[in-house]
């Protein structure tokens, strides 16, 4: 994509180069045209870059120069950004939830207890089979971040078949209280070490889709495991 932005504060030909060699130094920049005459910046980059990095590498807010963006909406183009890395797991969400209620409306009346059932067994299952892509690879990403896996790195060659064992026991009915307990207590210790990597906004890949896709922590990560504790801990509320 590219993108024209204002840049004032350039006073010389030095600064003209300055500021074109600030912008290309960035990573995810191609190509960029500085133009000191009409204070602008037209920039080539293979994803969207927030003005807030272009300002950092122009010497950050007590800089001379100042960027601003002139032929597109900075909120509609982080949109477009974020649903863009986050797509595959967007769309894995979608498909679970519209199965799922469909099952539920097939049978003729909604069973929420039910369907949660089955949201987690697909959540299970599909999350766990792209670990189990590489699962070398999602152990050593997994490694990074969860609080159990630092300390022993065969946890996460384990935490994948956990995974697929409660997707088959949600599946199956197969000893709900037993299986709701486990995915309670597994979550919960697996939110811990993704809350202190986005809490202190470490930039390290999400391994929750395993190797396959090079998704970034953030905030989703702690909502995947947070609903998985909230149904488990709604069902089991209820069989208590």
């Amino acid at each position: 994509m590219t993108h024209t932005y204002t840049i004032t504060g350039m006073t010389c030909g030095s600064c003209e180069t300055k500021v074109k060699s600030s912008l290309l130094s960035m990573p995810n920049v191609l190509a960029a045209e500085v133009s000191k005459t009409d204070n602008t910046a037209t920039i080539e980059m293979d994803k969207h870059i927030p003005l807030s990095a272009f300002q950092a590498a122009l010497g950050g807010n007590d800089s001379k120069y100042k960027i601003s963006a002139t032929d597109h909406s900075e909120s509609t183009e982080q949109t477009k950004s974020w649903v863009s890395v986050y797509k595959p797991i967007l769309l894995i969400f979608g498909y679970i939830i519209v199965i799922t209620v469909l099952i539920q409306f097939i049978q003729g009346s909604f069973n929420w207890m039910q369907w949660m059932s089955n949201f987690m067994a697909g959540f299970f299952l599909v999350f766990s089979f792209f670990k189990l892509l590489n699962l070398k690879g999602f152990a050593e990403s997994y490694a990074m971040y969860d609080i159990v896996a630092k300390q022993w790195n065969g946890w996460g060659y384990i935490y994948a078949f956990i995974e697929l064992i409660l997707g088959i026991a949600f599946l199956t009915g197969i000893s709900p209280l037993f299986t709701n307990a486990v995915t309670f207590v597994v979550m919960s210790v697996s939110i811990v070490g993704v809350l202190q990597s986005v809490l202190n906004k470490r930039k390290i890949k999400c391994a929750c889709l395993g190797d396959v896709f090079n998704l970034p922590m953030s905030t989703i990560t702690v909502i995947e495991d947070a609903l998985m504790i909230g149904m488990s801990a709604v069902m089991l509320l209820t069989m208590l």
